[in-house]
Protein backbone atom coordinates (compact mmCIF):
# COMPACT_ATOMS: atom_id res chain seq x y z
CA UNK A 1 0.00 0.00 0.00
CA UNK A 2 1.50 3.53 -0.70
CA UNK A 3 1.91 6.25 1.70
CA UNK A 4 -1.10 8.38 0.08
CA UNK A 5 -3.60 5.47 0.06
CA UNK A 6 -2.49 4.58 3.81
CA UNK A 7 -3.03 8.15 4.88
CA UNK A 8 -6.57 8.33 2.90
CA UNK A 9 -7.82 5.06 4.38
CA UNK A 10 -6.69 6.46 8.17
CA UNK A 11 -8.25 9.71 7.76
CA UNK A 12 -11.16 8.58 6.79
CA UNK A 13 -11.77 6.04 9.93
CA UNK A 14 -11.47 9.20 11.99
CA UNK A 15 -14.24 11.32 12.80
CA UNK A 16 -12.64 14.48 12.58
CA UNK A 17 -12.32 14.03 8.50
CA UNK A 18 -15.86 16.51 8.27
CA UNK A 19 -14.18 18.94 10.52
CA UNK A 20 -10.95 18.91 8.44
CA UNK A 21 -12.92 19.47 5.28
CA UNK A 22 -14.70 22.66 6.25
CA UNK A 23 -11.90 24.32 7.75
CA UNK A 24 -10.44 27.96 6.53
CA UNK A 25 -7.64 27.20 4.76
CA UNK A 26 -5.28 28.83 2.40
CA UNK A 27 -1.75 30.22 2.92
CA UNK A 28 -0.53 32.01 6.40
CA UNK A 29 2.36 33.25 4.95
CA UNK A 30 5.85 31.68 2.99
CA UNK A 31 9.10 32.34 5.00
CA UNK A 32 12.85 32.59 3.02
CA UNK A 33 16.40 32.89 3.96
CA UNK A 34 17.64 36.19 3.20
CA UNK A 35 21.66 36.92 2.52
CA UNK A 36 21.32 40.53 3.09
CA UNK A 37 18.76 42.02 4.44
CA UNK A 38 19.51 45.76 3.58
CA UNK A 39 19.13 44.42 -0.67
CA UNK A 40 15.48 42.37 1.05
CA UNK A 41 14.43 45.60 2.79
CA UNK A 42 15.28 47.43 -0.28
CA UNK A 43 13.08 44.89 -2.43
CA UNK A 44 10.20 44.34 -0.99
CA UNK A 45 9.52 47.27 1.11
CA UNK A 46 11.00 49.30 -1.75
CA UNK A 47 10.20 47.68 -5.01
CA UNK A 48 7.26 45.69 -3.98
CA UNK A 49 6.00 48.32 -1.72
CA UNK A 50 4.80 45.96 0.97
CA UNK A 51 4.76 46.72 4.46
CA UNK A 52 6.89 45.77 6.85
CA UNK A 53 4.88 44.98 9.87
CA UNK A 54 6.77 42.92 12.40
CA UNK A 55 10.70 42.66 13.05
CA UNK A 56 11.92 39.80 15.64
CA UNK A 57 14.76 37.94 16.84
CA UNK A 58 14.30 34.63 15.47
CA UNK A 59 12.47 32.08 17.87
CA UNK A 60 14.65 29.23 17.36
CA UNK A 61 18.10 31.79 17.62
CA UNK A 62 17.39 34.96 18.89
CA UNK A 63 20.89 35.88 17.25
CA UNK A 64 18.74 35.87 13.82
CA UNK A 65 16.63 38.71 13.26
CA UNK A 66 13.27 37.58 11.22
CA UNK A 67 11.14 40.18 9.19
CA UNK A 68 7.70 39.67 8.64
CA UNK A 69 5.85 41.84 5.28
CA UNK A 70 2.54 41.96 4.24
CA UNK A 71 -0.51 44.29 3.90
CA UNK A 72 -1.35 47.01 6.39
CA UNK A 73 -2.56 44.93 9.22
CA UNK A 74 -0.33 42.09 8.16
CA UNK A 75 -3.26 39.48 7.44
CA UNK A 76 -2.86 36.26 7.06
CA UNK A 77 -2.85 35.46 3.83
CA UNK A 78 -0.56 38.38 2.59
CA UNK A 79 2.57 37.56 4.70
CA UNK A 80 5.77 36.68 3.15
CA UNK A 81 8.84 36.56 6.04
CA UNK A 82 12.78 36.26 5.70
CA UNK A 83 15.46 34.70 8.13
CA UNK A 84 18.39 36.72 8.16
CA UNK A 85 21.40 34.63 7.63
CA UNK A 86 23.89 37.27 6.96
CA UNK A 87 26.96 36.71 4.86
CA UNK A 88 25.21 33.20 5.06
CA UNK A 89 26.25 30.11 2.56
CA UNK A 90 23.53 30.14 -0.54
CA UNK A 91 21.34 27.20 -0.53
CA UNK A 92 19.92 25.52 -3.30
CA UNK A 93 16.51 25.24 -4.77
CA UNK A 94 15.68 21.53 -5.36
CA UNK A 95 12.93 18.57 -4.46
CA UNK A 96 11.56 18.81 -1.03
CA UNK A 97 11.15 22.76 -0.96
CA UNK A 98 9.04 26.01 -2.58
CA UNK A 99 10.63 26.63 -5.82
CA UNK A 100 8.23 29.89 -6.42
CA UNK A 101 6.46 32.58 -4.63
CA UNK A 102 3.03 33.69 -6.35
CA UNK A 103 1.84 37.56 -5.61
CA UNK A 104 -1.42 38.58 -6.60
CA UNK A 105 -1.51 42.44 -8.50
CA UNK A 106 -4.63 43.44 -10.39
CA UNK A 107 -4.64 42.36 -14.37
CA UNK A 108 -4.54 45.95 -15.10
CA UNK A 109 -1.19 46.29 -13.42
CA UNK A 110 1.16 44.51 -15.51
CA UNK A 111 2.20 47.50 -17.57
CA UNK A 112 2.76 49.72 -14.32
CA UNK A 113 5.04 46.13 -12.65
CA UNK A 114 6.88 46.54 -16.67
CA UNK A 115 7.67 49.82 -16.15
CA UNK A 116 8.47 50.16 -12.57
CA UNK A 117 10.99 46.97 -13.02
CA UNK A 118 12.78 48.65 -15.76
CA UNK A 119 12.79 51.57 -13.53
CA UNK A 120 14.63 49.87 -10.33
CA UNK A 121 17.05 48.16 -13.34
CA UNK A 122 15.39 44.84 -13.06
CA UNK A 123 15.26 41.78 -14.66
CA UNK A 124 11.48 40.44 -15.66
CA UNK A 125 10.51 37.99 -17.99
CA UNK A 126 7.03 38.25 -19.22
CA UNK A 127 4.31 38.92 -19.64
CA UNK A 128 3.09 35.15 -20.11
CA UNK A 129 0.48 33.01 -19.36
CA UNK A 130 0.15 30.11 -16.97
CA UNK A 131 -3.28 28.77 -16.28
CA UNK A 132 -4.86 31.36 -17.80
CA UNK A 133 -3.55 34.38 -15.69
CA UNK A 134 -1.13 36.76 -17.11
CA UNK A 135 2.34 36.38 -15.18
CA UNK A 136 5.83 38.40 -15.03
CA UNK A 137 8.57 36.16 -13.52
CA UNK A 138 11.64 38.41 -11.53
CA UNK A 139 14.19 37.28 -8.99
CA UNK A 140 14.76 38.84 -5.63
CA UNK A 141 18.13 40.02 -4.42
CA UNK A 142 18.65 36.28 -3.09
CA UNK A 143 17.70 34.81 -6.34
CA UNK A 144 14.08 33.43 -5.06
CA UNK A 145 11.80 33.47 -7.86
CA UNK A 146 8.26 35.43 -7.33
CA UNK A 147 5.61 35.67 -9.80
CA UNK A 148 3.33 38.94 -10.10
CA UNK A 149 0.03 37.34 -11.24
CA UNK A 150 -2.95 38.85 -12.44
CA UNK A 151 -6.23 38.04 -10.58
CA UNK A 152 -9.17 40.26 -9.89
CA UNK A 153 -10.82 37.69 -7.48
CA UNK A 154 -7.62 37.87 -4.61
CA UNK A 155 -8.05 41.40 -2.88
CA UNK A 156 -6.14 42.28 0.05
CA UNK A 157 -8.03 42.75 3.23
CA UNK A 158 -6.12 46.13 4.71
CA UNK A 159 -4.61 47.83 1.50
CA UNK A 160 -1.43 49.56 2.67
CA UNK A 161 -1.81 53.31 1.34
CA UNK A 162 1.79 54.41 2.92
CA UNK A 163 3.93 52.44 0.50
CA UNK A 164 5.77 53.74 -2.48
CA UNK A 165 3.34 51.43 -5.17
CA UNK A 166 -0.07 53.28 -5.68
CA UNK A 167 -2.59 51.59 -4.02
CA UNK A 168 -4.37 50.61 -7.15
CA UNK A 169 -1.43 48.60 -8.37
CA UNK A 170 0.11 47.14 -5.08
CA UNK A 171 0.57 43.66 -4.44
CA UNK A 172 -2.67 42.25 -2.69
CA UNK A 173 -1.93 39.27 -1.13
CA UNK A 174 -0.24 36.03 -2.06
CA UNK A 175 -1.53 34.17 -5.06
CA UNK A 176 0.40 30.81 -4.07
CA UNK A 177 3.59 28.95 -4.06
CA UNK A 178 5.26 25.92 -6.37
CA UNK A 179 6.26 23.10 -4.63
CA UNK A 180 9.05 20.40 -6.16
CA UNK A 181 8.68 16.99 -4.80
CA UNK A 182 9.45 13.39 -6.15
CA UNK A 183 6.55 12.12 -5.19
CA UNK A 184 3.65 13.89 -6.42
CA UNK A 185 0.73 11.84 -5.94
CA UNK A 186 1.26 11.38 -1.93
CA UNK A 187 2.34 15.41 -1.66
CA UNK A 188 -1.03 16.24 -3.27
CA UNK A 189 -2.82 13.64 -0.96
CA UNK A 190 -1.25 15.33 2.33
CA UNK A 191 -2.48 18.90 1.31
CA UNK A 192 -5.93 17.81 0.44
CA UNK A 193 -6.21 15.39 3.50
CA UNK A 194 -4.58 17.94 6.03
CA UNK A 195 -4.96 21.43 4.95
CA UNK A 196 -7.74 22.01 2.78
CA UNK A 197 -6.69 22.25 -0.52
CA UNK A 198 -8.53 20.57 -3.55
CA UNK A 199 -7.52 19.49 -7.01
CA UNK A 200 -8.37 22.16 -9.87
CA UNK A 201 -6.22 21.39 -12.69
CA UNK A 202 -3.48 19.51 -14.60
CA UNK A 203 -0.77 21.36 -16.93
CA UNK A 204 2.17 19.54 -17.78
CA UNK A 205 3.90 18.39 -14.85
CA UNK A 206 2.18 20.38 -12.35
CA UNK A 207 -1.31 19.86 -10.42
CA UNK A 208 -2.61 22.82 -9.28
CA UNK A 209 -4.62 22.96 -5.75
CA UNK A 210 -6.86 25.46 -4.53
CA UNK A 211 -7.73 26.45 -1.13
CA UNK A 212 -10.93 27.73 0.35
CA UNK A 213 -9.14 31.21 0.60
CA UNK A 214 -8.70 31.25 -3.12
CA UNK A 215 -4.74 30.89 -3.12
CA UNK A 216 -2.80 27.85 -4.80
CA UNK A 217 -0.30 25.22 -4.04
CA UNK A 218 0.99 24.24 -7.72
CA UNK A 219 2.46 20.56 -7.13
CA UNK A 220 5.06 20.06 -9.24
CA UNK A 221 6.58 16.78 -10.51
CA UNK A 222 10.39 17.08 -9.62
CA UNK A 223 11.47 13.35 -10.37
CA UNK A 224 14.62 12.89 -11.68
CA UNK A 225 15.84 16.68 -10.21
CA UNK A 226 18.53 17.80 -7.96
CA UNK A 227 17.48 17.68 -4.39
CA UNK A 228 17.18 21.16 -2.42
CA UNK A 229 19.83 22.46 0.05
CA UNK A 230 19.23 24.74 2.73
CA UNK A 231 20.63 28.16 2.81
CA UNK A 232 20.23 31.80 1.77
CA UNK A 233 18.16 32.01 -1.05
CA UNK A 234 15.49 29.56 -0.52
CA UNK A 235 12.23 29.34 1.05
CA UNK A 236 12.57 27.34 4.37
CA UNK A 237 8.72 26.86 4.61
CA UNK A 238 4.90 27.24 3.75
CA UNK A 239 2.42 27.75 6.48
CA UNK A 240 -0.96 27.52 6.23
CA UNK A 241 -3.80 29.12 8.13
CA UNK A 242 -5.80 27.47 11.02
CA UNK A 243 -9.22 29.61 12.39
CA UNK A 244 -7.87 28.41 16.20
CA UNK A 245 -6.48 26.31 18.26
CA UNK A 246 -8.97 23.74 18.34
CA UNK A 247 -8.25 23.25 14.48
CA UNK A 248 -4.31 23.41 15.14
CA UNK A 249 -5.03 20.56 17.85
CA UNK A 250 -7.25 18.35 15.43
CA UNK A 251 -4.74 18.50 12.74
CA UNK A 252 -1.96 17.45 15.39
CA UNK A 253 -3.76 14.69 16.43
CA UNK A 254 -4.86 13.18 12.60
CA UNK A 255 -0.88 13.74 11.70
CA UNK A 256 -0.60 11.36 14.59
CA UNK A 257 -2.51 8.94 13.57
CA UNK A 258 -0.72 8.39 10.11
CA UNK A 259 2.59 7.68 9.44
CA UNK A 260 2.97 11.21 8.21
CA UNK A 261 6.99 13.09 9.90
CA UNK A 262 6.87 13.70 13.18
CA UNK A 263 5.11 16.67 14.48
CA UNK A 264 5.99 19.72 16.65
CA UNK A 265 3.79 22.42 17.95
CA UNK A 266 5.26 25.96 19.10
CA UNK A 267 3.89 29.51 20.15
CA UNK A 268 5.19 32.33 18.10
CA UNK A 269 3.52 35.26 19.86
CA UNK A 270 1.60 36.11 16.64
CA UNK A 271 0.08 33.21 15.82
CA UNK A 272 0.18 29.35 17.17
CA UNK A 273 1.67 27.26 14.82
CA UNK A 274 2.26 22.92 14.49
CA UNK A 275 4.92 22.03 11.86
CA UNK A 276 5.35 18.60 10.16
CA UNK A 277 7.55 17.40 6.45
CA UNK A 278 5.00 16.57 3.80
CA UNK A 279 5.73 13.28 2.05
CA UNK A 280 8.17 15.20 -0.77
CA UNK A 281 10.00 16.53 1.89
CA UNK A 282 8.97 19.91 2.36
CA UNK A 283 8.38 21.86 5.82
CA UNK A 284 5.07 22.75 6.35
CA UNK A 285 3.55 24.84 9.30
CA UNK A 286 -0.08 24.91 10.30
CA UNK A 287 -0.57 28.67 11.90
CA UNK A 288 -3.23 30.40 13.85
CA UNK A 289 -5.01 33.58 12.24
CA UNK A 290 -4.78 35.10 15.84
CA UNK A 291 -3.62 36.73 18.36
CA UNK A 292 -1.61 38.84 14.82
CA UNK A 293 0.51 41.68 14.41
CA UNK A 294 -1.04 44.02 16.67
CA UNK A 295 -0.51 41.87 19.68
CA UNK A 296 2.36 43.88 20.72
CA UNK A 297 1.96 47.34 18.70
CA UNK A 298 -0.39 49.33 17.46
CA UNK A 299 -1.43 48.70 13.45
CA UNK A 300 -0.11 52.53 13.32
CA UNK A 301 3.18 51.85 14.03
CA UNK A 302 3.31 48.08 13.01
CA UNK A 303 7.10 47.29 11.79
CA UNK A 304 9.07 50.05 13.76
CA UNK A 305 10.38 48.23 16.72
CA UNK A 306 12.66 45.21 17.50
CA UNK A 307 10.64 42.55 19.58
CA UNK A 308 12.13 39.55 21.75
CA UNK A 309 10.80 35.90 21.72
CA UNK A 310 8.76 36.19 24.98
CA UNK A 311 10.37 33.04 26.20
CA UNK A 312 14.21 34.10 25.45
CA UNK A 313 13.92 35.68 28.55
CA UNK A 314 17.70 35.55 29.71
CA UNK A 315 18.94 37.33 26.28
CA UNK A 316 19.41 41.08 26.85
CA UNK A 317 17.62 42.85 24.00
CA UNK A 318 20.31 45.70 23.95
CA UNK A 319 22.75 43.18 23.52
CA UNK A 320 20.40 41.75 20.69
CA UNK A 321 20.38 45.02 18.71
CA UNK A 322 24.25 45.19 18.79
CA UNK A 323 24.27 41.85 17.32
CA UNK A 324 21.64 41.91 14.39
CA UNK A 325 22.33 43.10 11.31
CA UNK A 326 20.67 46.82 10.59
CA UNK A 327 19.08 48.00 7.68
CA UNK A 328 17.25 51.25 6.83
CA UNK A 329 13.91 51.34 5.40
CA UNK A 330 14.20 52.88 1.44
CA UNK A 331 14.71 56.70 1.05
CA UNK A 332 16.74 56.64 5.24
CA UNK A 333 20.41 57.25 5.30
CA UNK A 334 22.00 54.06 5.35
CA UNK A 335 25.30 52.41 5.90
CA UNK A 336 26.41 51.50 2.30
CA UNK A 337 29.13 48.38 2.22
CA UNK A 338 32.01 47.73 0.34
CA UNK A 339 32.58 44.57 -1.55
CA UNK A 340 36.02 44.14 0.13
CA UNK A 341 37.89 40.53 0.75
CA UNK A 342 37.06 40.04 4.44
CA UNK A 343 33.04 40.14 5.33
CA UNK A 344 32.30 42.79 7.56
CA UNK A 345 29.71 44.27 10.03
CA UNK A 346 29.30 47.38 10.98
CA UNK A 347 27.15 48.59 14.00
CA UNK A 348 26.26 52.08 14.30
CA UNK A 349 24.48 53.54 17.58
CA UNK A 350 21.93 55.97 17.55
CA UNK A 351 24.19 58.80 18.92
CA UNK A 352 27.43 58.02 17.92
CA UNK A 353 30.31 60.33 19.08
CA UNK A 354 32.16 59.73 16.14
CA UNK A 355 35.16 57.03 18.27
CA UNK A 356 35.22 53.66 15.65
CA UNK A 357 36.42 49.68 17.22
CA UNK A 358 37.36 47.04 14.94
CA UNK A 359 36.68 44.20 15.90
CA UNK A 360 38.68 40.56 15.28
CA UNK A 361 37.13 37.51 17.03
CA UNK A 362 38.23 34.34 18.68
CA UNK A 363 38.74 30.96 16.85
CA UNK A 364 34.93 29.73 16.09
CA UNK A 365 33.23 33.40 16.48
CA UNK A 366 32.10 36.09 13.51
CA UNK A 367 32.03 39.33 12.81
CA UNK A 368 29.39 40.15 15.36
CA UNK A 369 30.45 38.36 18.61
CA UNK A 370 32.92 40.92 20.05
CA UNK A 371 29.96 43.36 19.33
CA UNK A 372 28.20 43.17 22.95
CA UNK A 373 31.20 43.80 25.07
CA UNK A 374 32.40 46.39 23.19
CA UNK A 375 29.20 48.16 23.61
CA UNK A 376 29.28 48.01 26.63
CA UNK A 377 32.56 49.64 26.89
CA UNK A 378 31.63 52.25 24.77
CA UNK A 379 27.96 52.57 23.82
CA UNK A 380 28.45 55.48 21.65
CA UNK A 381 31.40 53.72 19.84
CA UNK A 382 30.73 52.41 15.82
CA UNK A 383 31.75 49.27 15.62
CA UNK A 384 33.26 47.06 12.56
CA UNK A 385 33.51 43.93 13.33
CA UNK A 386 35.40 41.29 10.49
CA UNK A 387 35.14 37.91 10.06
CA UNK A 388 38.76 35.83 9.86
CA UNK A 389 38.78 33.90 6.61
CA UNK A 390 40.74 30.68 7.68
CA UNK A 391 38.38 28.23 8.63
CA UNK A 392 38.73 25.14 11.39
CA UNK A 393 36.43 22.29 10.88
CA UNK A 394 33.79 24.65 9.76
CA UNK A 395 34.13 27.35 11.80
CA UNK A 396 36.15 30.94 11.01
CA UNK A 397 39.51 31.40 12.05
CA UNK A 398 42.24 34.57 10.96
CA UNK A 399 45.19 31.86 10.29
CA UNK A 400 45.66 27.94 10.47
CA UNK A 401 46.49 26.30 13.27
CA UNK A 402 48.97 22.78 13.46
CA UNK A 403 48.94 22.61 16.84
CA UNK A 404 47.07 24.18 19.73
CA UNK A 405 50.25 26.07 20.12
CA UNK A 406 51.67 26.05 16.36
CA UNK A 407 50.66 27.85 13.69
CA UNK A 408 51.14 28.23 10.33
CA UNK A 409 53.40 30.98 9.24
CA UNK A 410 53.14 31.25 5.92
CA UNK A 411 49.30 31.82 6.21
CA UNK A 412 49.36 34.47 9.06
CA UNK A 413 51.56 36.40 6.86
CA UNK A 414 49.27 36.25 3.90
CA UNK A 415 45.94 37.12 6.19
CA UNK A 416 47.85 40.02 7.73
CA UNK A 417 49.05 41.02 4.37
CA UNK A 418 45.60 40.86 3.10
CA UNK A 419 44.12 42.15 6.17
CA UNK A 420 45.88 44.82 5.99
CA UNK A 421 44.52 45.62 2.43
CA UNK A 422 41.05 45.26 3.51
CA UNK A 423 41.82 48.14 6.31
CA UNK A 424 43.19 50.58 3.91
CA UNK A 425 40.39 50.06 1.36
CA UNK A 426 37.63 50.52 4.41
CA UNK A 427 39.46 53.64 5.57
CA UNK A 428 38.87 54.82 1.83
CA UNK A 429 35.62 53.78 1.52
CA UNK A 430 33.82 54.23 4.58
CA UNK A 431 35.91 57.57 5.14
CA UNK A 432 37.68 56.39 8.73
CA UNK A 433 40.51 58.03 9.99
CA UNK A 434 43.04 55.65 10.69
CA UNK A 435 44.90 57.35 13.40
CA UNK A 436 41.57 57.07 15.16
CA UNK A 437 40.72 53.75 15.17
CA UNK A 438 40.65 51.17 18.34
CA UNK A 439 41.53 47.69 17.59
CA UNK A 440 40.17 45.10 20.09
CA UNK A 441 41.62 41.19 19.39
CA UNK A 442 40.36 38.20 20.96
CA UNK A 443 42.37 35.50 21.47
CA UNK A 444 43.36 34.20 17.76
CA UNK A 445 42.38 37.83 16.40
CA UNK A 446 44.23 39.13 18.92
CA UNK A 447 47.59 37.18 17.86
CA UNK A 448 46.64 38.09 14.07
CA UNK A 449 46.94 41.96 15.70
CA UNK A 450 50.50 41.32 17.25
CA UNK A 451 51.93 40.20 14.81
CA UNK A 452 50.43 43.04 12.35
CA UNK A 453 52.27 45.16 14.27
CA UNK A 454 55.33 43.42 12.89
CA UNK A 455 54.27 43.22 9.71
CA UNK A 456 52.69 46.17 8.87
CA UNK A 457 53.71 48.41 11.66
CA UNK A 458 52.27 51.69 10.66
CA UNK A 459 48.53 50.05 10.91
CA UNK A 460 47.55 49.97 14.32
CA UNK A 461 47.97 52.72 16.51
CA UNK A 462 46.30 51.72 19.35
CA UNK A 463 44.76 47.95 20.25
CA UNK A 464 43.51 45.58 23.03
CA UNK A 465 44.51 42.13 22.99
CA UNK A 466 42.67 39.94 24.86
CA UNK A 467 43.64 36.85 25.44
CA UNK A 468 46.44 37.20 23.38
CA UNK A 469 49.87 35.33 22.43
CA UNK A 470 53.24 35.81 20.61
CA UNK A 471 52.53 33.29 16.94
CA UNK A 472 55.72 34.24 15.05
CA UNK A 473 58.40 32.36 14.93
CA UNK A 474 60.64 34.63 13.58
CA UNK A 475 59.92 38.09 14.02
CA UNK A 476 61.05 41.47 11.69
CA UNK A 477 62.76 44.28 13.19
CA UNK A 478 59.44 47.09 13.58
CA UNK A 479 59.87 50.42 15.57
CA UNK A 480 56.54 50.94 17.78
CA UNK A 481 57.42 53.97 18.84
CA UNK A 482 54.26 55.72 19.25
CA UNK A 483 51.94 52.65 19.78
CA UNK A 484 49.51 52.32 22.50
CA UNK A 485 48.53 48.73 23.70
CA UNK A 486 46.58 46.86 26.25
CA UNK A 487 47.07 43.65 27.40
CA UNK A 488 44.62 41.51 29.32
CA UNK A 489 45.44 38.34 30.24
CA UNK A 490 43.58 35.28 32.44
CA UNK A 491 44.98 33.91 35.58
CA UNK A 492 44.14 30.50 35.16
CA UNK A 493 44.01 30.40 31.09
CA UNK A 494 46.40 28.28 29.60
CA UNK A 495 47.73 30.48 27.35
CA UNK A 496 48.10 33.10 29.77
CA UNK A 497 52.04 32.01 30.35
CA UNK A 498 52.22 33.24 26.88
CA UNK A 499 51.27 36.78 28.23
CA UNK A 500 54.49 37.99 29.96
CA UNK A 501 56.71 37.02 26.65
CA UNK A 502 54.34 39.43 24.51
CA UNK A 503 54.37 42.28 26.84
CA UNK A 504 58.16 41.71 27.22
CA UNK A 505 58.66 42.00 23.25
CA UNK A 506 56.08 44.54 22.61
CA UNK A 507 57.67 47.08 24.99
CA UNK A 508 61.48 46.17 24.00
CA UNK A 509 59.91 47.05 19.91
CA UNK A 510 58.87 50.49 22.18
CA UNK A 511 55.02 50.38 22.18
CA UNK A 512 53.67 51.76 25.36
CA UNK A 513 52.15 48.81 26.89
CA UNK A 514 49.29 48.71 29.77
CA UNK A 515 48.23 44.67 31.24
CA UNK A 516 45.97 43.64 33.64
CA UNK A 517 44.67 40.10 34.64
CA UNK A 518 41.68 38.84 35.47
CA UNK A 519 40.61 36.41 37.31
CA UNK A 520 39.84 33.99 35.26
CA UNK A 521 40.61 32.05 32.57
CA UNK A 522 40.59 32.53 28.02
CA UNK A 523 36.99 33.39 28.19
CA UNK A 524 35.62 36.96 27.87
CA UNK A 525 33.72 38.34 30.17
CA UNK A 526 31.90 41.95 32.18
CA UNK A 527 35.38 41.75 34.05
CA UNK A 528 37.09 43.23 31.16
CA UNK A 529 34.75 46.15 30.54
CA UNK A 530 35.90 47.87 33.27
CA UNK A 531 39.72 47.78 32.61
CA UNK A 532 39.23 48.62 29.11
CA UNK A 533 37.00 51.71 29.89
CA UNK A 534 39.77 53.37 32.31
CA UNK A 535 42.60 52.62 29.42
CA UNK A 536 40.73 53.91 26.55
CA UNK A 537 39.61 57.12 29.23
CA UNK A 538 42.97 57.64 30.03
CA UNK A 539 44.65 57.17 26.54
CA UNK A 540 42.22 60.04 25.61
CA UNK A 541 43.48 62.22 28.17
CA UNK A 542 46.69 61.95 27.52
CA UNK A 543 45.75 62.60 23.80
CA UNK A 544 44.24 66.01 25.22
CA UNK A 545 47.05 67.31 26.80
CA UNK A 546 49.20 69.54 24.77
CA UNK A 547 52.47 68.54 23.99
Amino acid sequence: MTFASALVLALLATPIQSGLLSMVSGIHHVTAITRKVQANVDFYAGFLGLRLVKQTAGFEDATQLHLFYGDAAGTPGSLVTFLAWEDGSPGRAGFGQISEIALAIDPTSIGYWLTRAMSFGLRMEGPGDEFGETVLRLKDPDNIILKLTGNRELKSAAPWHGGPVPVEHAVQRIRGATMLTEVPEESRSFLESHFGYRFQVSKGAIDRLVSQSGDVIDVRNARGFWSGAPGTGTVDHVAFRATDDAQLSTVHEALEKTNASATSTHDRKYFRSLYAREPGGTLAELATDKPGMTVDEPAGTLGSKLFLPPKDAITNLEDLKVVLPQFSMPGEPRVNYRDLPFVHRFYTPPDPDGSVFVLLHGSGGNETTLMPLLHKVAPRATLLGVRGRATEEGFPRWYKRITPFSFDQDDIKNEAEAFAAFIDNAVKSYGLDPKKIVYVGYSNGANLLNSLLYLHPSLVHRAVLLRSMPVLTDYPHADLTGTDLLVISGKTDAYGRYANELRTRLKTSGATVDSDVIFGGHDLGDADVPIIQKWLLQKDRQASVPQ
